[in-house]
């Protein structure tokens, strides 16, 4: 509105002054301005793009193709024209990054009139996430660079990188007693395996549990008891809580403690054992999905900041995937792994509060944490108080610190092992064949 009421104030002085050769420059520059509105406007508006990923999931060490087809709709020559995919920051700023770029996702080019130019790259997938990869950002103008257009084009496309389990050295898949196993308090279930002894005959019992040969030596029908004892399986308690994991440390300590539940879960689950997962992280699909991602074409600045995943949450409901068998038990929970991100929503000692009635009483606890507080050991105190088995592996590198961390936990009689680093990963899973519930 200035620049045009600048314009009249012009025009007028001119014609007052007769300053003929003036006004012709203005009617020029005017002229020339507001073509170079109308083209910068148009070639923009004209522009389509759309993004061809076969592959939505991965794993790591895969290489993921993209192709991206750019098409002018409209019958002028776009002059110029500046594309980037964008990629979400986080994946780009460590060594080696999360996702890798082999290829240019940024590119200048010309396109005639209805001609369609690709884009060509390829991402390497580095660590475990869920990724957004897209929209495309555009910026166009006019030849003289007088004004310039910004727009966000096509859709994001979301890839989902799975976590790499850590094989488990000198651990026998085949075992019949695979980690899981608990000596139960109560007699909730009695492992046909192992007999503790004989009893008479009381009806209602199965003929699988007569032994014959003491029934042959007494005379009378005898029974089986069986110890109260059963392979059971885990359930993987892994606290993603952000004060959990200094900053110094990341994101090592978070990934190893991924790598950790995805290892655990893939044992369990080959050994036919029923496997669940509950954490306090977030989910990187459920926050998109609520909260979404908005696209703006004012700015570059602002259309890639538009275009990025949100990075912060309130949200408080807790990932978990149900204590159960299943063929697609395992792929559930390394895809809440992959997508799962730190949170400064439930600590520990609440998610353990909130999460109580949906740990089955035979299944083993398996809690991963980075450090213990009062509110955590007292939570996990309480839940073996009420007769779950629970073991605690603590992520952390130091020795002192695990002593330090684990004492609350010993006294209160919690199993703990110490996670130093991903080599560990291996032999904490092999000592944790047996676990005691006592």
């Amino acid at each position: 509105m200035i620049w045009i009421l600048a314009g009249i104030i012009s025009i007028a002085l001119v014609t007052i002054f007769k300053m003929s050769l003036l006004i012709y420059a203005i009617y020029t520059l005017a002229g020339v301005t507001l073509l170079s509105r109308w083209l910068s406007r148009h070639w923009a508006q004209s522009m389509t793009a759309s993004r061809s990923c076969q592959q939505l999931t991965a794993e790591i060490g895969e290489r993921v193709p993209i192709q991206i087809a750019i098409q002018n709709r409209s019958s002028l020559t776009v002059a110029w024209l500046l594309v980037e995919d964008l990629l979400p920051r986080g994946a780009m700023v460590f060594k080696p990054p999360k996702l890798g770029v082999h290829g240019s996702r940024i590119a200048v080019m010309k396109l005639k009139g209805k001609e369609e130019k690709k884009l060509l790259y390829q991402l390497e997938c580095n660590r475990r996430g869920y990724f957004q990869i897209g929209p495309l950002v555009l910026e166009t103008g006019d030849l003289f660079g007088l004004h310039r257009r910004f727009k966000v084009l096509s859709k994001p496309t979301f890839l989902l990188v799975l976590p790499k389990p850590v094989p488990l050295t000198g651990y026998h898949v085949a075992s019949r007693r695979p980690i899981g196993e608990v000596t139960m308090t109560y007699r909730l279930f009695e492992d046909p395996t192992r007999i503790a002894g004989v009893r008479e005959y009381q009806q209602g019992d199965s003929m699988n549990r007569i032994n014959w040969k003491a029934t042959a030596r007494t005379g009378e029908l005898q029974s089986k008891v069986f110890e109260p004892s059963t392979v059971i399986g885990a359930t993987i308690l892994v606290d993603f809580h952000r004060k959990a994991f200094p900053r110094k440390h990341e994101p090592y300590r978070s990934e190893i403690a991924i790598t950790a539940a995805a290892s655990i879960a893939n044992t369990v689950f080959h050994m036919n054992q029923q496997v669940g997962l509950i954490s306090n992280g977030r989910d990187a699909a459920d926050r998109i999905r609520t909260e979404g991602w908005v696209g703006d074409s004012r700015t570059r600045k602002e259309a890639q900041r538009s275009a990025e995943m949100h990075s912060s949450s309130d949200r408080l409901r807790p990932v978990i995937v149900q204590t159960r068998r299943g063929v697609e038990q395992l792929q559930r929970i390394f895809e809440a792994l992959a997508r799962m991100e730190k949170t400064s929503g439930l600590d520990l000692a609440r998610l353990i509060l909130e999460s109580t009635d949906r740990l089955p009483r035979d299944a083993t606890v398996v809690a991963i944490l980075s450090s213990v507080t009062d509110s955590e050991v007292i939570a996990l105190s309480s839940l073996k108080q009420q007769g779950f088995a629970i073991t605690a592996i603590i992520n952390c590198f130091s020795t002192d610190e695990f002593a330090k961390n684990s004492g609350a936990l010993v006294a209160a009689g919690i199993e703990t092992r110490h996670l130093k680093d991903e080599d560990s990963i291996s032999e904490i899973c092999q000592k944790q064949a047996v676990l005691s519930g006592k």
